[in-house]
This record gives structure tokens, sequence and C-alpha cells, in this order.
């Protein structure tokens, strides 16, 4: 594929992912799995800039794909610099788009899940992502024979149970609403035609 298009497809999943989180997620304090939950948990107990905590999440496992292979590293790391990008950029836009859409805890977390899950899905379609805890189950894979998706799985599951514990039940709840509908997106945007 060629350089451009595939920036238009990191820049739009990037913006979708940011739209997601920042509309629909943050609002009602709902978790994404992966290191987009990470850094919403470490946001909402303590206020600090989504963005920047994912990127500051990320560094081990981009250490690891440095040491294991760079080629997926390379794949992965504007991916998550543009979307940490725009989830900053966009966050101060929260206000105005609540003033205009008010939507409830459950669709919002159905809406927000969808948006990440489709955002995240158009990346792999085209051999990008945002790196995180995708690329963290690609390299397990490599030592244990489990399916990617169980792997991803599990993490999400660790880290919104770990959120419920912190921040609310209905947290845990409604963050599994986001990761089921972000699964279906995943999976339709990457189905083999």
């Amino acid at each position: 594929m060629r350089a451009w298009p595939k920036y238009a497809v990191i820049f739009v999943g990037s913006l979708l992912i940011a739209a997601g989180t920042n509309f629909y997620l943050v609002p009602y304090k709902i978790l994404d799995g992966g290191i987009i939950g990470i850094a919403l948990i470490i946001n909402y107990l303590s206020g600090a800039k989504i963005g920047l905590m994912i990127l500051l999440c990320s560094i081990p496992v981009f250490l690891l794909a440095w040491l294991k292979d760079r080629d997926i590293m390379y794949n992965s790391v504007l991916g998550l610099l543009c979307s940490s990008f725009l989830i900053e950029l966009l966050g101060p836009l929260q206000y105005y788009f609540l003033y205009y859409f008010e939507l409830g805890s459950i669709s919002s977390a159905i809406i927000g899940g969808f948006l990440l899950g489709s955002g995240l899905g158009i990346m792999l379609r085209f051999k990008a992502s945002t790196g995180g805890t995708d690329l963290l189950a690609q390299f397990i894979k490599r030592y244990i024979p489990v399916n990617v998706g169980v792997l991803i799985f599990l993490t999400d599951a660790i880290i919104i149970s770990a959120g419920g514990l912190l921040i609310s039940k209905e947290t845990f709840l409604h963050s599994i609403l986001t990761i089921a509908s972000g699964g279906v997106a995943t999976g339709l945007c990457t189905l083999e035609t």
C-alpha cells in the first residue's frame, strides 16, 4: 500500500477512536480495554491527560516491539501518535458535543465502543494499529499457542475489572457493553471478502 492512503486510514481510524473516547466514554466514566482503558482509569482517578497516559503506558510495549519485531512497531507508532494527539485535540470539544447530543450511559457505551472498534478495525484492515495490548497479544501468541482474540479479550477483561473495582460497578457494566460493541465493529471492519 502506498504511504498516503495508509496515512489517511490511520488518520480516519484515529479520529474515530478520539471521537468515541471523548464524546461517548469520558462523559460517563466508561472504560475501553487495552492501553486506552488503562489511560482512562488513570484519567478518571487523577485527571491526567488521556493522550499522554496512552503514550506513557505504551512505552514498555513499544520497547518490546523494538527488540522483537521492528516492522510491527513502525506500523503501530504512527497510529499511536495520531490517536493520542487527536484524543487531546478533541477533548475540549466535548462540552459542545454534549450540549447538542445528550445520550444515556448505555447508548454512549455502545456507540463509543463501536466507534473505537471501527477505528481500530479500519487500521488493522490496512496493516496499521495503535499498538498497545493488540501488539502485546501478537508477541505472546509466539510463545503460547492461544488465539490473539482470546488474549486481547483476557487483557480487556482484566483492565475493565480493575476499573470496576477502582471506579464503580456501573463503570464495569457499561464497559462490558463498550468492549462487546467494539469487538463487533472491529470484526466487521476486518472481515475478508
